[in-house]
């Protein structure tokens, strides 16, 4: 189960922190992902990370202003966004993958719930 937190409403150049928990004693095993899912579009990829954290991938929008980590001792994969936009404004999904980090919603194998993220302008 992974249990995503933290997002909220933020004026634009502002910044978040958004909190997925995992309940398993195996969350070392899995590559980790963030989504984000605006009304009305696509599920779209944000950001990825390797099992132990060595490898990190972003989309192209969010490069140089969002950064994601984990912390395997507590569960845990963060996604810090700075420099918000209204672009942004999304709900946000972490997603853990059994393989490789990959930017391909199906390929994961397990979701969290959501969090919303919205960006005034």
């Amino acid at each position: 189960q992974l249990q995503a937190s933290g997002g909220g409403l933020v004026q634009a150049g502002g910044s978040l922190r958004l909190s997925c928990k995992a309940s398993t004693r195996t969350f070392s095993n899995y590559a980790m992902g963030w989504f984000g899912q605006a009304p009305g579009k696509e599920r779209e990829f944000v950001a990825a990370i390797s099992w132990g954290g060595g490898s990190t991938y972003y989309a192209d929008s969010v490069k140089g202003r969002f950064t994601i980590s984990r912390v395997n001792a507590i569960n845990t994969v963060y996604l810090r966004m700075n420099s918000l936009k209204p672009d942004d404004t999304a709900v946000y999904y972490c997603a853990a993958d059994q393989g490789v980090p990959v930017t391909i919603p199906s390929d994961y194998d397990y979701w969290g719930q959501g969090t919303q993220v919205t960006v005034s302008s």
